[in-house]
């Protein structure tokens, strides 16, 4: 690299992300290259990322999302500032752009050795009648922001159209239902964050939904009022104020009037270095087209994170650097509520649509264990290469834990990992913070397991093509509370434990899909029957929460699955622990009694009808309820037996001599509809 720079005279257009970075960058490379920084708009350097935010009500100080000034800039850098600089042209020949003051009028050039153009884009606004009035938003600068801030506090708007479920339609959804609005998303594609897969944007869809945001998906507007909005389907909806947010589009105006070659997805060309078709300029941001590290496609990817790391590059390379820039895999997640969901690398579709034969699995497992409290479950999506066997990409969604498994996906798609390397990782576990098996451990074992054919799988979006004419035995196998609740039609109820005793009146001739709650006792199932001689067996990878959350967006064809309701939450609930009053007074009476030794809460989630509810760990101190006779026939069952036997036991020790395990309450319910009918 050069080490004196006393001659260079760096310019660079566009001053908030890349545009600043290359600037502090190109600064610390070196302390004598004259530095100038044009910016169009009044700001620089500010967090745009953190604009929702601002006005859902979570940062509360304005002042927290502007990162530097035109004078700390200077102060910190040495860099000359000039907001309110609108740039008219590039002159490549005598390496001078010339520029407006947009305040004054007046007109100033700038002469240059090297160029950075890091414009950006601009949000698409669209040509339809009404996107015009005044209260009609988009969201992009402080500007823009303060705009929408304003017209909240003056005018005390009751409803919202949001126009686009991407990453900041979303975000500002979650916002406007802060600040009180009733608030409706529309969007064009089959679902919101069409970037992701049906079941993962599902568990997002169901966040929006319970929190009492309307989903519009597979519509247009036709047309804005002054407190209306049109679909094309028909549809009004009352609207106060709309936000548009339905894309970006490069800002390239510029570079396309200076001669300066545009690649084939749109965006700015740039070689490996971040150099344009003009050796002495560079771009870097939204308004450049990269190389897709996973396919090698030419793509746009509007984030934040590449934009930085492009900024800082073509900074160095501008200085006399050889640094290549690799590409992104397009890393992208969003938190609406409290979901989180995102993607990484190639969608299954994608890596389909651009050549790869792949294949994915997904699988739904506590971020942390189950014993501790506060765990929830996370949900990850491998996509993988079925003759390599190298990580395509992935998603993951939950409340907890989602951010990091999947930058476990991102960090395995850019080192070309397979789901075997994956599987063997060590990752941080104790009971608080992880799972001696991980969610990402257990999506990699679920991978082997597809590719090898020891246990075959298909993913939820897969179920419609695959029973499309066919004739299909779908088996649930889950227990009775579960499937009475929400089944595939048509499917015949099987629990696990039940299993095996059925197996003979299964036929061989036909295709068997089953499917558990998250897949891994499906797995079981599969095994089960495989190993009991049937070959045509399937099961459904993410089981009835996948199947759920498809049923939710895109919903089936050749598949009906009843929604189960979406419990309504409200801003600032606090989260309640569903309790049963327990029973104080003694049971009356000699006669036998079923006792259910699970927690309060697995016993509202259904239990064997005439059982009382004592759970294990409060049946030190209340056997008394079960009254003094000793030789009272007493039988105690939990979920899977194991609980059970401890409260038999325990009774045993105290001097109850007639105390049986029923075992877990699957069979518990089999044997009570036995003796019922």
């Amino acid at each position: 690299m050069k080490t004196h720079h006393n001659m260079e005279k760096i310019v660079i257009i566009g001053g908030v992300a890349a545009g600043a970075t290359a600037a502090a960058k190109a600064r610390r490379l070196s302390a004598s290259a004259h530095i100038t920084l044009l910016e169009a708009g009044p700001d620089i350097s500010f967090a745009n990322c953190g604009l929702p935010y601002y006005i859902g009500g979570d940062i509360e100080n304005r002042s927290s999302l502007i990162l530097q000034s035109p004078e700390s800039f200077k102060e910190q850098y040495n860099v000359e500032v000039h907001t309110h600089t609108l740039v008219s042209s590039i002159d490549r020949q005598a390496h001078r752009v010339v520029a407006m003051d947009v305040r004054s009028g007046e007109q100033k050039n700038f002469e240059y050795t090297k160029l950075i153009l890091a414009q950006g884009g601009r949000p698409v606004t669209p040509t339809l009648p009404g996107a015009d009035l005044r209260h009609v938003f988009t969201l992009w600068t402080l500007e823009d922001m303060d705009n929408i801030s304003r017209h909240l506090s003056e005018n005390s708007p009751k409803s919202a159209v949001v126009v686009g479920g991407g990453f900041i339609g979303l975000e500002m959804a979650e916002a406007l239902v802060k600040r009180g609005l009733k608030v409706h998303v529309v969007e064009l594609m089959p679902h919101v964050m069409s970037v992701m897969d049906a079941e993962t944007a599902g568990f997002i869809t169901a966040e929006l939904m319970a929190y009492g945001v309307d989903v519009h998906t597979r519509v247009g507007v036709t047309e804005i009022t002054s407190s209306q909005v049109q679909l094309d389907d028909g549809m009004l909806i009352d609207a106060d104020m709309v936000l548009l947010s339905i894309g970006v589009r490069p800002t390239l105006q510029l570079a396309r009037e200076a001669g300066l070659q545009i690649g084939e997805s749109g965006g700015l060309l740039v070689d490996a270095y971040l150099q344009t078709s003009d050796p002495d300029i560079y771009a870097a941001g939204d308004m450049v087209e990269i190389d897709h590290r996973v396919n090698g496609k030419k793509v746009r990817i509007p984030l934040a994170g590449p934009a930085n790391r492009q900024g800082r590059i073509a900074a160095e390379n501008a200085l006399g650097g050889h640094h290549p820039y690799k590409g992104s895999i397009g890393t992208s997640v969003v938190r609406v509520f409290e979901a989180v969901a995102g993607i990484t690398g190639l969608s299954l579709k994608q890596a389909r649509a651009v050549g790869f034969d792949a294949d994915a699995v997904v699988v739904h497992k506590e971020h942390h264990t189950s014993y501790y409290p506060g765990s929830e479950p996370v949900t990850v999506m491998l996509v993988f290469d079925k003759a390599t066997g190298i990580v395509l990409g992935g998603q993951t969604a939950g409340y907890k834990g989602a951010d990091k498994r999947l930058d476990v996906i991102a960090t395995a798609v850019a080192s070309k990992l397979t789901v075997s390397d994956l599987a063997d990782i060590d990752f941080a576990y104790s009971p608080p913070i992880g799972t001696a098996n991980d969610a990402m451990n257990m999506a990699a074992y679920a991978a082997e397991n597809k590719l090898s054919g020891y246990s075959p799988s298909v993913t939820a979006g897969e179920v419609d093509a695959l029973v499309d004419g066919k004739p299909v035995l779908f088996i649930d196998v889950r227990d009775v509370f579960a499937f009475e609740k929400s089944h595939v039609n048509g499917a015949r109820h099987i629990p696990l434990e039940l299993l095996t005793g059925q197996i003979d009146s299964l036929p061989h001739d036909r295709l068997i899909v089953v499917y558990d709650e998250t897949g891994k006792k499906g797995h079981q199932a599969v095994r089960t029957l495989v190993n009991a001689g049937l070959s045509h067996v399937v099961n459904i990878s993410g089981g009835h929460q996948s199947l759920q959350r498809l049923a939710l967006t895109v919903g089936f064809q050749h598949v009906k699955v009843a929604l189960l309701p979406i419990e309504a939450k409200r801003i600032n609930d606090e989260k309640q622990e569903k309790t049963t009053e327990a029973q104080q007074a003694p049971m009356q009476g000699e006669g036998p009694v079923l006792v259910d030794v699970r927690t309060p809460g697995e016993f509202l989630m259904g239990a064997v009808p005439g059982a009382v509810n004592i759970p294990l760990d409060e049946l030190d101190r209340r056997y008394g309820e079960l009254g003094n006779n000793s030789g009272r026939d007493i039988t105690v069952y939990c979920a899977s037996g194991a609980r059970s036997a401890y409260a038999q036991m325990f009774l045993q020790q105290l001097g109850y001599t007639n105390v049986k395990n029923g075992g877990g309450i699957t069979r518990m319910m089999a044997m009570y509809r036995q003796q019922a009918s």
